[in-house]
């Protein structure tokens, strides 16, 4: 508990903490590996870290896939009456777990204090807070970030310390730097379509849901034109390949100089750094009408049918895990960001950013994003809306379409919750 002295975050009061030291609390958490890297290995070190200050608590950690996957053997479990007591899930869970009232908030469970909620990035906090309370904790958190080849930048004339900070720039330079079979950017279509799509339309000047919910707006003009924008990239300006481009391969293809630049998750960063074989840098996303990205990512949540030793448990794992120093710790292992402006206060976290700068671009970025795409019934406005922006791409659908019909389900969907 001296880190959590230290830094000054109350988490778990002492009751909390007594009745959680009687016996032993045994843990299950669901925790989702999507992006690249050993995390599994991260985790686990973090959970044997926690274990060993914390002989009194055991945590199963159970490896489920990619988000969606792990939503699903989550709640399944659950529905069996197998026990789970916390979860790294999306943060645009949040309102299809509040329907279903499988979590409890934050706010409700006793010791968790203002301090340590305040403590977190606001940005983060916000696919998390919903009518006035906080569902949702950050952990495995990004924004967008466009990793660039800076050595074909340089064969193609172009000064590697600049990349693109507009979409006209993105064009043109996307242009020199595609020829001898490398294309001038890609970005995934596949996996997490509509997280590529919401920064296109945010820094096209439009939001694609409302804050609280219960709209979408995808028959937006604004909205239209984007889908259209993100289509002429390979139709009319040949820097992208026609078609979708696959998220899980993307990483490696861009390591295999098939494109010099992409747009991925901030957590492929250590991935990159550790084996890219040449000089590459990361930026934040270009701007047309304005900057901007969406968070991205998973929060911790805690199920309802947990006890109250149980819920001590998890809290004081997830006050472990959030802390400065394994926030620190997991940012430079991972590449994804440090929760809370205290991580980057830390020694360790000054230290690595100084030595390699792009371990800020996420984090930076944070003072032009907006929380990512979520609304009630989530997955399957989520699936309506990945659809159509690859029916537009394939070309089976014009982007007005393919918007229109999204749109008119997500309408129908979202109905009954207005």
């Amino acid at each position: 508990m001296n880190t959590f002295n230290k830094i000054g975050l109350a988490a778990i009061s002492a009751t909390a903490i007594a009745a959680s030291a009687a016996a032993e609390t045994e843990l299950t958490m669901y925790y989702p590996i999507a992006v690249g890297g050993a995390l599994t290995e991260v985790v686990d070190g973090m959970v044997a870290e926690f274990e060993a200050a914390n002989p009194d608590i055991k945590v199963n950690a159970i490896y489920s896939g990619n988000y969606d996957d792990t939503r699903v053997r989550a709640l399944s479990a659950l529905a069996s009456g197998e026990p789970a007591q916390l979860a790294v899930m999306f943060s645009i869970d949040a309102y299809d777990l509040i329907e279903q009232d499988l979590i409890v908030a934050f706010d409700d469970i006793d010791g968790v204090s203002d301090d340590w909620l305040n403590s977190f990035y606001p940005a983060l906090m916000a696919n998390g807070q919903i009518e006035g309370k906080t569902w949702g904790i950050p952990f495995q958190r990004s924004t967008i970030v466009a990793y660039y080849n800076k050595d074909k930048f340089r064969a193609a004339g172009l000064d590697p310390e600049a990349p693109p900070s507009t979409w006209d720039e993105m064009v043109s330079m996307g242009k020199a730097l595609t020829k001898d079979g490398t294309y001038g950017l890609m970005i995934p279509s596949t996996g997490y379509p509509y997280w590529m799509f919401q920064a296109l339309a945010i820094q096209n000047g439009k939001e694609v849901m409302s804050n609280d919910g219960l709209t979408t707006y995808f028959d937006d003009a604004a909205v239209v034109d984007t889908l259209e924008f993100w289509k002429s990239l390979s139709t009319e300006h040949g820097i992208m390949p026609e078609g979708t481009v696959e998220w899980g391969t993307l990483r490696q293809a861009f390591l295999e100089g098939q494109t010099a630049m992409m747009w991925h998750s901030t957590g492929n960063l250590t991935a990159v750094k550790n084996d890219a074989s040449f000089d590459f840098g990361v930026a934040e996303l270009p701007a047309n009408v304005r900057k901007g990205s969406p968070t991205g990512g998973g929060n911790f949540y805690v199920f309802k049918d947990t006890t109250d030793e149980e819920k001590a448990a998890a809290l004081k794992l997830i006050a472990f895990m959030t802390s400065p120093e394994q926030a620190a710790n997991w940012s430079i292992r991972t590449g994804y960001m440090g929760v809370s402006p205290a991580a980057y206060e830390t020694e360790a976290l000054q230290t690595y950013t100084q030595e390699f700068p792009p371990a800020l671009v996420a984090r930076n970025q944070l003072e032009n994003a907006v929380a990512e795409f979520s609304t009630f019934e989530t997955a399957r406005v989520r699936e309506g809306l990945n659809n159509a922006i690859q029916a537009a791409l394939t070309g089976s659908k014009t982007p007005a379409d393919a918007l229109a019909e999204a749109q008119a389900a997500a309408t129908r969907l979202l109905r009954d919750y207005q």
